[in-house]
């Protein structure tokens, strides 16, 4: 049976701020992101199987997603830990205890690295992450493809 696609949305709001950024962004701000997840696979065909006919059920694509993405970065501040924002983000987890420190610069194109290895090892293994995209605001989004990623 030929492979299909299936996405699904979620929607999150993080704090984060980019040291050594030569503009605003070197501020903490935050963002109402938007992040596709499209999976690919071979719907099930086994008759007798509760999922037949499906690639994933779309709830268990919403659990993984939710455990490995949305609990851990929704309403967090995300800093770079190999950064003088370690210093900051043990300032801030004093007032508030949703503080992520991430060893990469948060930008959307690295968070997408880092979801897409999230998501990939939680995914049964006839399924496979075809691709992620992160919408940081309206108009402006960062996307990784699967196809676009050196072999391991």
């Amino acid at each position: 049976m030929n492979k299909i696609r299936i996405t699904k949305h979620f929607d999150f709001e993080t704090a984060h701020a980019l040291h050594g950024y030569d503009g605003k962004c070197r501020n903490i701000h935050g963002h109402s992101y938007q992040l596709y997840v499209t999976v690919i696979g071979t719907p099930i065909s086994d008759a007798n199987h509760p999922k037949n006919g499906m690639v994933l059920d779309f709830g268990d694509l919403k659990n993984i997603v939710n455990q490995e993405i949305v609990h851990k970065f929704d309403h967090a501040v995300v800093l770079n830990a190999n950064s003088p924002h370690k210093a900051l983000a043990d300032k801030i987890e004093s007032h508030s205890s949703k503080v992520v420190l991430v060893p990469y610069q948060p930008t959307s194109e690295l968070m997408l690295f880092d979801f897409a290895n999230r998501i990939r090892v939680q995914l049964p293994k006839n399924v496979s992450l075809h691709s992620l995209k992160l919408y940081e605001t309206n108009n402006s989004y960062a996307e990784w493809f699967a196809s676009d990623q050196a072999e391991d």
